[in-house]
């Protein structure tokens, strides 16, 4: 039994819900920052960014890694252990899926400051750059204005 092989990759973690909320929270972004620009007759201008890139730069990132991959570790032991202690599969199941949710509620404590940082990072720097809509730069064939690296350094000098 293999308590961490179930988890994604997303950010070289053990999980991948992390960059789905951070994609909905940016899609969240894109409304707010459409309707401000309905009233207006203006042209949308179309902003891209990497959310995983912004994510993976942010200055906490890497504690909350390095601090997500001990937990991992430490919650794969106690399932473990827990799953040896158990005769019945049912029970041996049980126990890991606790393990597994416990992991999963420290990741969201963890990551949830900072996918928030992230999203205000992009909403002032859409709102500096008169961006009024923006997307996650994989999901566009062409076009848009990379706002990736303003997110990345306004980060850099306002989350310190």
């Amino acid at each position: 039994m293999q308590f961490s092989s179930n988890f994604g990759s997303g950010f070289g973690l053990k999980t991948g819900s992390g960059l789905k909320k951070f994609a909905l929270l940016s899609l969240a972004a894109v409304v707010v920052v459409m309707s401000a620009g309905v009233a207006d007759a203006a042209p949308d201008t179309i902003g891209v960014i990497s959310s995983q890139e912004i994510v993976a730069k942010h200055p906490k990132f890497p504690d909350a890694r390095k601090q997500l991959q001990q937990i991992a570790g430490q919650k794969e032991n106690e399932a473990r252990e827990a799953a040896e202690k158990e005769t019945e599969p049912a029970k041996k199941a049980q126990a890991v899926q606790t393990k597994r949710a416990e992991l999963a509620r420290e990741e969201e404590r963890l990551m949830t400051p900072i996918f928030k940082d992230c999203e205000e990072a992009v909403r002032v720097v859409a709102k500096n750059k008169k961006v009024t809509i923006v997307l996650e730069k994989a999901s566009v064939y062409f076009g848009g204005l990379d706002i990736t690296l303003d997110v990345i350094q306004y980060m850099s000098t306002s989350l310190k």
